[in-house]
């Protein structure tokens, strides 16, 4: 790089700890708004969906807690990736000496990975049934080939390109999740008792270990320290780790708001639209219900954002599970070839006629499982000042990262007995 070069970044963040000085700021802004996708994945919304049309505005304060905490786990991830240079998978690979750990490591966090894609390729071929009547299995072949296409981007374009598809589609994951809300006038009395914690039988634990599942996401947490130590490698020397991380706040905040504001969203839609109503249980009886209700625009509207949020998320949620094969395993495979193997168990969901929604619901709560396996260890390994030296966390961080995974394992062990109980 030249010193022409060097010397931009360094003017970017000049004032940075302390004010926003400079548009510039956007030149590093972008890890966490792909890592940000996998919070608005269909699985998202069917777990969202069904929230609000069976229990009304029981759970908004899931989809704010779960929020809430997604901001402290994804700023860690990406701390880890800044500062250490590697990913989370990179360095558990590292530090599990044994490879049968390793290997049994690896083999839970595949299973996450799949059922993450399960998910985002179920979820765009129900888009495009519902857009264009094709038959689910032909939707889910053509979903998995257009994710193959924007994988393509980033293996022959690079992380920038990638960055740059996958917010083009969040943004119309945006625009299609929320446009609904606007014209359903949810109750504000509603919103409010909403975020009073509370449940109603053990369907609804059920439904908010799926929130979380789909909120706290991971393949997120595992891809979002990758996304950053590939992004960030060409800044080291030219702009201080602290103002590196002081930018990487931002755009957490940003992808965050962004996935918070749509999650509760489609929440509250479905709530104040759609409670009550008969078949919206499913993804396609949710679209009909608001065709029937709000109108044929924001069907249709809803329509594409979900088949954006399939294609969108199935991409990240590959570029996630090759890099935590390649952390743990150090075994790297091609992208297109691994999109080509985990497509196997979509289609054949999708083939033998298995309910999609509730394909969704259940590969969401199987997410949920996966996150102490990621969450402790990113907690635990941003606490060691041996790895992070001046950058490990505060008392504090580390105590909010503790009580955020004991509050989610903590429901997964009520969901466990819950379901092994027939409760």
């Amino acid at each position: 790089m030249s010193k022409t070069d060097a010397s931009a970044p360094d003017r970017v963040l000049a004032d940075a700890p302390t004010t926003v000085a400079s548009s510039r700021l956007l030149w590093l802004l972008g890890p966490a708004l792909v890592a940000g996708v996998a919070y608005l994945d269909p699985g998202n919304v069917a777990s969202n969906m069904t929230a609000g049309a069976r229990y009304g505005y029981l759970l908004v304060w899931v989809v704010v807690a779960g929020n809430v905490m997604a901001w402290l786990i994804q700023y860690l991830s990406a701390k880890l990736g800044i500062v250490t240079g590697a990913s989370l998978p990179e360095i558990l690979g590292v530090r599990m000496k044994r490879p049968t750990a390793r290997r049994l490591y690896w083999i839970q966090a595949e299973l996450v990975a799949m059922a993450t894609d399960l998910a985002e390729i179920i979820g765009g071929a129900v888009a495009l049934n519902l857009l264009f009547n094709l038959p689910l299995i032909w939707g889910g072949v053509i979903t998995g080939t257009i994710s193959m296409v924007v994988l393509m981007v980033h293996s022959r374009r690079g992380p920038r390109i990638f960055e740059r598809v996958i917010i083009a589609l969040m943004l119309i994951i945006t625009v299609g999740f929320t446009a609904g809300v606007f014209f359903a006038h949810p109750e504000a009395g509603g919103v409010l008792a909403g975020m009073v914690p509370r449940f109603e039988g053990s369907n609804s634990v059920l439904l908010a270990a799926s929130i979380l599942g789909a909120t706290i996401m991971p393949h997120a947490i595992y891809a979002h320290s990758s996304l950053t130590r590939d992004r960030f490698p060409e800044w080291q020397g030219i702009v201080a780790t602290r103002r590196l991380l002081w930018a990487t706040k931002w755009d957490v905040t940003i992808a965050m708001a962004i996935a918070g504001t749509v999650n509760l969203a489609i929440l509250l839609l479905a709530a104040s639209a759609l409670q009550g109503v008969d078949g919206t249980d499913t993804l396609q009886g949710a679209y009909v219900a608001l065709r029937d209700t709000l109108g044929p625009a924001i069907a249709t509207t809803f329509a594409i954002g979900l088949l954006a949020s399939g294609l969108a998320s199935t991409s990240v949620g590959a570029y996630a599970g090759a890099e935590i094969m390649h952390g743990l395993l150090q075994v790297r495979i091609p992208l297109l070839l691994r999109r080509l193997v985990t497509l196997i168990p979509a289609l054949f969901i999708l083939g033998v006629g298995f309910d999609p929604t509730q394909a969704l619901v259940l590969s969401q709560v199987v997410l949920s499982f996966g996150i102490p396996f990621a969450l402790i260890p990113l907690v635990w390994l941003t606490a060691q000042r041996g790895l992070l030296g001046t950058f490990t966390n505060r008392w504090f961080t580390t105590a909010a990262g503790v009580v955020c995974a004991l509050a989610l394992v903590a429901l997964n062990v009520v969901l466990l007995v819950l379901v092994f109980t027939g409760a």
